[in-house]
């Protein structure tokens, strides 16, 4: 069967109004495109809840910043669509930034909590704005039971799960395990951005986070644990924005490993290409 592609509202809603009267839960799985092995995995957790997946593919620009890369973020719809075709998925919704910000438009969500703890927050100030925005609107239209996020974007999962809970939205946030390479990187459609010698170093992050977190767990201090983490990150070519100890559910700080289950999160700079990636104690 050729997989449904609908880029209206309209021809959206009278697809789970179907579904809806079937008794057929439905899952979403929200996506930017440049599909990777992560984004397959989100669709695969999806199906074992529902009966019917839609995957969703959007680039938000509500979500960049003026300096960031949206312009030159990897746009592959043909080649997503091939891959779609070939997993449980009843569904495509590919709206353009007309449907999704029409003219006139003047709402949007600005999240607080795990949105304002002064991590990616603090270096992309509007991105969460955007984030929330973006998937209170996905989560209208589609009014879906359940919608998988990766991991990987950790400070972002909490961030719509909270605004979720916060609004009533009847959909369950479900968290998906990061998908990784052989040797531990995170996987991203910016890792594209990276020279095979970034590529070479890219690595680190997770080797390091992994290092930490078994050290904290034995009972080292937070402090110089990441204070040693961070300057290793930094031999290895990376400009460190961030290597913290924060409560897995509120991300807020830290002090020792008895304030509540830990996630350890990073993000840093290889050249040009920003990388994030975390982990739990």
């Amino acid at each position: 069967m050729r997989l449904r592609v609908v880029h209206t509202v309209p021809a959206l809603r009278r697809s789970v109004a179907q579904w809806r009267a079937a008794g057929e839960p439905i899952a979403l799985v929200p996506t930017m495109g440049a599909l990777h092995a992560g984004h397959v995995a989100l669709v695969h957790a999806a199906k074992r809840r529902a009966r019917r997946v839609v995957v969703s593919i959007f680039v938000n620009p509500e979500q960049f910043a003026p300096e960031e890369d949206l312009d030159k973020y990897p746009r592959t719809f043909a080649a997503d669509l091939a891959t779609l075709g070939k997993l449980p998925v009843d569904l495509v919704w590919a709206p353009s930034t007309q449907v999704m910000y029409p003219p006139g438009f003047s709402t949007r969500v600005h999240p607080e909590g795990p949105a304002a703890a002064g991590l990616e927050d603090k270096f992309r100030p509007r991105f969460f704005s955007g984030v929330a925005t973006v998937c209170a609107k996905l989560l209208v239209q589609c009014m879906p039971d359940y919608a998988t996020f990766g991991e990987k974007d950790y400070q972002q999962l909490k961030v719509v799960s909270r605004m979720a809970k916060d609004l009533d939205l009847p959909t369950r946030i479900l968290a998906v395990s990061t998908v990784r390479e052989n040797d531990g990187l995170a996987l991203s459609s910016r890792n594209a951005y990276l020279s095979v010698s970034e590529r070479a170093s890219a690595s680190t992050l997770y080797r390091v986070l992994e290092q930490c977190a078994a050290e904290i767990a034995s009972g080292a201090s937070p402090a110089r644990v990441l204070d040693e983490g961070g300057a290793e990150i930094e031999r290895a070519g990376f400009v460190l924005d961030y290597l913290e100890a924060r409560h897995a559910e509120t991300l807020s700080r830290i002090s020792s490993l008895q304030d509540g289950p830990v996630r350890l999160l990073v993000a840093a700079r290889l050249d040009t290409t920003r990388l994030i990636d975390n982990v739990a104690v």
